[in-house]
């Protein structure tokens, strides 16, 4: 006879339903453009799924950069429904757009899945050691999970973001969602994906990160 259901069990239906993949690979940069790039890697939340693609957080940065004069092209690699496995499978991709730098926003499906967190971790450092290797500079976004996933999972969970930027030396987002998530104001119906308010706030707690990173780059205003 089978157990009774945890929760985890009853919530991950509804919640892979919601983030199961909308997908479409971003359109590569015309060659013409010149600009440095700056990819961002990422999942739903990268994608902006729910939201007209120019409200978009990478489409958002790209204005807040253009106004304060950063002449740099922001990529939106984003693919909903992604977990760190598929990403690591479109790195390549991700690399034959020379980014010069990639915020790295994944593992919030894994996380919403249980899936296995040594497994999550691997796949982040895979990513990040292939595409530093390649001569990119990564900026790491953290992620958390909600309650009802038990404590001994979650904690593990969000560990793994400080401890991969402690261990590569990588600037840290610490919660990509920080001010926004369970803000019902600043999420759409589904209570998961943000509004356009909500990426314009994710905005400007990127640019907290991604700013002095840009100061030690050649291409500032």
């Amino acid at each position: 006879m089978r157990r009774g259901r945890t929760s985890r069990e009853i919530l991950l239906p509804a919640v892979v339903l919601i983030l199961w993949p909308f997908a479409v690979y971003a359109t590569s940069p015309s060659a013409s453009d010149t600009r440095p790039r700056i990819v961002a890697f990422g999942d739903s939340l990268t994608a902006g799924l729910g939201v007209q693609a120019n409200e978009s957080y990478p489409a958002q940065l790209q204005r807040r950069l253009n106004d304060l004069g950063y002449p740099y092209r922001v990529i939106n690699a984003g693919v909903s429904g992604d977990t760190t496995a598929g990403g690591l499978r479109r790195v390549p991709w991700i690399l034959n757009n020379k980014p010069e730098l990639v915020i790295l926003e994944l593992g919030a499906n894994d996380g919403l899945r249980g899936l296995d967190v040594d497994q999550v971790k691997h796949n982040l450092q895979q990513i990040i050691e292939q595409l530093r290797k390649a001569g990119a500079t990564v900026i790491l976004a953290g992620m958390k999970l909600p309650p009802n996933y038990g404590q001994d999972y979650t904690t593990r969970f969000e560990a793994i973001y400080p401890a991969l930027a402690k261990e590569y030396g990588l600037p840290l987002i610490p919660f990509f969602l920080d001010g926004v998530g369970g803000a019902s104001s600043l999420n759409q119906a589904d209570g998961i994906h943000p509004t356009t308010e909500g990426y314009e706030i994710i905005v400007e707690q990127v640019l907290k990160v991604l700013e002095p990173v840009l100061s030690k780059h050649t291409h500032t205003p």
